[in-house]
């Protein structure tokens, strides 16, 4: 079931919404969160109910290891638990997402012919993995305690975090259920919520699946683009994956505060950012906790000499890539992001006025550092959505090729949205040459809104900082609106694939 749709908006929501409160409103707290889970369980199943047996079992595992953990006394039993939980883990993950991507390099690498299975990967479950590994390494390194089960089911399965994060953590999310407080219905933050709900599907529906048009077109057709158009596909890129992300970010954490549930900030709008470093700690926040807590520090940090940091910097955005997909152009993208993260930590070149202090040979104002990040940020994108590495090597022949073949107008054709109907048809009975003209005018429009609205405020500090007046309440209203009859278009979200 996707956020992004009718039967979601006007059944399951409602739906959920009532039982929540009137069961808790009956003072039937433990049935409430049942029903919850029930419900949460119903939304992940409704893709396909292959998956609700995968994250079921995945369930059961990890609350009986931490079960056997309240048994267990000593080091060394902890010490077992943590590797059997980790690997258990590790290996569902592997089979699951990665055992076709291993097979065929060794196939490749040693000439063998071991069949591929094809295995149908189960959404959201490196999301729903991270956050139960996460608890299970807390459980036997001894920083939390065994909670009740369907609190445990809950925190796991909470539909508006299941599918693509934020990757929420024990703490955050199983205090807030056992706090009654939060039982009953506060407008304050039902109004909030829905805003913020409001905010993110505009930003998928009306701007990422727009600019999906574009990109998908153009990176079927990477071997054909020139250098403008390589240039502005990419661009469009950049845009509709932040787009797409941050706007399922801010309806998890919308539909969340509907619930009085607070999660975890996701993004803080990193195209702001001046340096890759910082840029790393604005996008999917909760997955770089999740690497630096778990991965990044145990290694040893930034505590072991410079050669051991530059590793484990490598280390965790090697496996950053490499959680994002079972590809090799996953893991050159991490390693990309990886290389720029250690020159920044080099301090060679710093930005003036950064907050953070740090001695550095030269400083490069802040609008330069901006340059260079958003740049090559894009950059790395030809990793990112390539199918190969091929494809992704042939993108930068086009941009370095400097030519000019037109391919533009191809590209801009792609873009054939309903709100253009009657611009085009009106173009096609009396300027029919001007057409193409028109198509590339929209495309470059649609880049022009998407840079100008990355300027300012984001969807969550729109929301604090509303004051909830009439003009504000027309705006989202229209949005709503708008998001509503551009449904016809339903798409799913790119993190789905992760």
């Amino acid at each position: 079931m996707l956020f992004n749709s009718y039967i979601f908006i006007f059944l399951f929501l409602p739906l959920v919404l009532l039982g929540w409160y009137g069961l808790n409103r009956l003072h039937q707290y433990n049935l409430a969160m049942v029903f919850l889970s029930g419900m949460s369980l119903w939304f992940y199943g409704y893709f396909n109910t292959y998956y609700l047996t995968i994250i079921i079992i995945s369930i059961l595992i990890n609350y009986f290891l931490s079960y056997l953990l309240t048994l267990a006394h000593g080091r060394t039993a902890r010490r077992i638990g943590l590797i059997s939980g980790t690997g258990i883990n590790l290996a569902v993950l592997f089979y699951f997402k990665y055992y076709d991507f291993f097979v065929e390099n060794i196939n490749s690498l040693f000439q063998t012919d071991f069949n591929l299975k094809h295995i149908l990967l189960p959404l959201g479950i490196s999301f729903f993995t991270f956050q139960q590994l996460s608890f299970i390494i807390d459980r036997c390194t001894g920083k939390t305690e065994h909670y009740s089960f369907i609190h445990y089911v809950a925190f796991v399965t909470f539909f508006p975090q299941l599918i693509a994060g934020p990757i929420v953590l024990y703490k955050e999310i199983i205090p807030q259920f056992e706090d009654f407080t939060k039982r009953s219905f506060q407008i304050q933050y039902f109004t909030k919520g829905l805003s913020l709900f409001i905010l993110g599907l505009s930003k998928k529906v009306l701007l990422a699946d727009t600019l999906a048009l574009t990109t998908n077109f153009g990176f079927a057709q990477t071997y054909f683009l020139d250098t403008p158009s390589t240039i502005l596909v990419t661009l469009a890129y950049t845009f509709q994956i932040y787009f797409d992300f941050s706007g399922y970010s801010d309806m998890a954490m919308g539909l969340a505060w509907m619930f009085n549930i607070q999660l975890p900030v996701n993004f803080n709008s990193p195209y702001k950012a001046c340096s890759v470093k910082e840029l790393w700690q604005r996008w999917h926040m909760t997955l770089s906790r999740f690497f630096i807590t778990y991965v990044y520090i145990p290694l040893g940090g930034s505590q072991k000499g410079t050669a051991r940091t530059i590793l484990n910097t490598m280390i965790v955005f090697s496996l950053s890539g490499l959680w994002h997909g079972a590809n090799w152009t996953y893991v050159a993208w991490g390693v990309m992001q990886g290389v720029l993260v250690v020159w920044d930590n080099l301090g060679i070149i710093g930005i003036k006025g950064a907050s953070e202090k740090s001695p550095s040979r030269f400083l490069i104002p802040k609008w330069l550092g901006w340059i260079f990040t958003f740049s090559f940020f894009n950059l790395s994108l030809f990793f990112f959505r390539s199918e190969n590495m091929a494809a992704a090597f042939q993108l930068f022949k086009n941009l370095f090729s400097f030519k000019s073949t037109g391919y533009l107008y191809k590209l801009a054709a792609s873009m054939d949205i309903p709100e253009f109907y009657i611009v085009e048809q009106a173009l096609k009975l009396v300027f029919p040459d001007l057409l193409s003209m028109a198509y590339i005018v929209l495309f470059l429009l649609i880049l022009a809104i998407s840079g100008f609205i990355l300027t300012r405020p984001n969807a969550l500090q729109m929301v604090e900082s509303s004051q909830y007046n009439s003009r504000f309440c027309w705006f989202i209203s229209l949005l709503f609106i708008w998001c509503l009859i551009s449904f016809s278009q339903v798409s799913t979200f790119i993190y789905f694939n992760f």
